[in-house]
């Protein structure tokens, strides 16, 4: 191998590794982390709210096709779960609502998600699916 393709093949590897996945550089919130007691966030989600973030989990299958959130899930649901009021929110999933179109995966594949950190009691007017922690703007990778 002549010495110049060496040192050219040692640069190509040298960006490679010199480049940061999209998520490298934001905070990440752990589902067992997000409640402290109860329903009650923790400090640190309530330290996260308007900052955008990585979680980690699975896409429930959505509720139609034109809508435009999912449900990221702690585990793989094979139905998305669907709530009245803030009292059933359970403390293990998260609103997260995309803009434009989304491609939606399968609810086994575990996925990387980003977005801005959202909290407080809403209602999607369309759905009446009813929130109380949300990522907007989201995007996501498959792991």
């Amino acid at each position: 191998m002549q010495r110049r393709h060496f040192v050219a093949g040692l640069a190509a590897a040298g960006t490679l590794l010199a480049t940061k996945p999209a998520f490298a550089d934001l905070p990440s919130l752990r589902f067992r982390d997000m409640y402290s007691r109860g329903k009650d966030l923790s400090d640190q989600a309530i330290a996260l709210e308007g900052q955008r973030i990585v979680m980690t989990g699975y896409m429930a299958p959505p509720l139609k096709p034109e809508i435009n959130f999912f449900v990221l899930t702690k585990t793989p649901m094979a139905t998305c779960p669907f709530c009245d009021d803030a009292t059933d929110w359970p403390n293990d999933i998260v609103l997260s609502y995309f803009e434009g179109d989304m491609k939606f995966t399968r609810f086994s594949n575990l996925i990387r998600v980003e977005g801005t950190f959202d909290t407080g009691i809403e209602t999607d007017g369309p759905t009446g699916f009813v929130s109380k922690v949300r990522l907007l703007d989201t995007r996501y990778t498959i792991l």
